[in-house]
């Protein structure tokens, strides 16, 4: 029994986003947790992650954090190859890492304010 087109492109859509996520962890852990960083090393951390990156075919994502998130991967892969200061890549990256972040949690707590207030014709 084939699976279905759809089921296909759906499996290669979520291979495609991990691929994404697992890159953005990867460089992300670096930068914070490495003592010693050198320009060379990320260049070298960005050319090892690229190999699984590689590995799998982009796909054209539609949603707002994703698309975002393909944005800062490709924005640490075009800083590889720019002349910045690794201090400056660092903080540029955690930066942008960090915005993507408090987007994506935004929509998962909200906060009710006067949640106090809708019950105190309750009592």
């Amino acid at each position: 029994m084939a699976a279905s087109v759809k089921a296909i492109e759906n499996s290669t859509r979520l291979r495609y986003i991990r691929a994404l996520e697992r890159f953005h962890k990867s460089v992300i852990s670096y930068l914070s947790s490495t003592v010693d960083l050198t320009k060379e090393g990320y260049d070298k951390k960005i050319e090892n992650s690229l190999k699984l990156l590689r590995r799998i075919d982009e796909i054209a994502l539609y949603k707002g954090d994703l698309q975002d998130l393909q944005k800062l991967v490709n924005k640490m892969i075009s800083l590889k190859d720019s002349e910045d200061d690794i201090e400056d890549i660092k903080e540029d990256i955690l930066y942008s890492s960090n915005q993507l972040e408090k987007t994506k949690n935004s929509r998962r707590y909200k906060k009710d304010k006067h949640s106090n207030e809708m019950y105190k014709d309750w009592e």
